[in-house]
């Protein structure tokens, strides 16, 4: 299974790059107007300003509200835009414990650590003609472990530090990578001992993704997320 985010993402992107080009145009008139003192230039420009931004938060609002909550498999891959490719992600496995480190340097939960296991790929199916084998830069992405109240739990450091004392092999989310390659991250989360219905969101953490019509970060649209309690075991660490 397989979905991407945000659908259509060429169109959106040039949806939302269009937008703020006429929007930065009707400003330009509306501040010639002002300058110049012409009614006319200013009303249309004023106009034109209200008229785009209603009506792209309008639509904005709509597709977020029209959207569905969606729970992918442990082998379910979740696609994101990068312009001229996608990359995706895959949760490989999740393991619990007390403690994490070795015997002598142990790091206690104040709940129970949950380590999970997320696979990065560069789908070499997705880039342009263009492109070529370059090396690709993901972007930002923001991740949380969510469970059936509705609280969300980040990354602890603290943990992720005892981890890699044991010699695991964890490469950053963002590591670049050629078409075709991939790589596996750790991320560890402290949640309470009661937590329960665990859902992995790893999304986009840029700014402007708030923005684009149909992408989860936008104002009310539901999230996709990865189901953490169905995730073949990692075994110990």
């Amino acid at each position: 299974m397989s979905v991407f985010m945000p659908h259509f993402a060429p169109v959106v992107v040039l949806l939302f790059l269009g937008t703020i080009f006429v929007l930065g145009l009707s400003l330009l008139i509306l501040f010639y107007g002002a300058v110049r003192g012409s009614a006319f230039f200013a009303k249309l420009g004023a106009g034109a300003v209200v008229t785009i931004a209603a009506g792209y938060f309008l639509l904005l609002g709509g597709v977020s509200l029209a959207s569905s909550e969606q729970t992918l498999p442990p082998d379910g891959w979740k696609y994101f835009c990068e312009i001229d490719c996608h990359l995706a992600y895959s949760l490989v496995g999740a393991h619990t414990a007390a403690a994490l480190g070795p015997e002598l340097q142990q790091t206690w939960a104040r709940g129970k650590f949950v380590v999970l296991r997320v696979k990065t790929w560069f789908d070499p199916r997705t880039i342009s003609a263009r492109r070529g084998n370059r090396p690709l830069t993901p972007n930002r992405r923001k991740v949380l472990l969510v469970d059936d109240t509705g609280c969300s739990h980040s990354p602890s450091p603290e943990s992720e530090t005892a981890l890699a004392r044991l010699g695991q092999n964890s490469t950053p989310l963002t590591q670049p990578l050629h078409p075709g390659e991939s790589y596996t991250s750790d991320l560890v989360f402290d949640v309470p001992k009661d937590a329960r219905g665990l859902r992995l969101l790893l999304t986009e953490d840029d700014p402007e993704t708030r923005f684009m019509i149909g992408h989860e970060n936008s104002l009310l649209h539901k999230k996709i997320y990865f189901d953490v309690d169905t995730a073949p075991p990692l075994g110990k660490l």
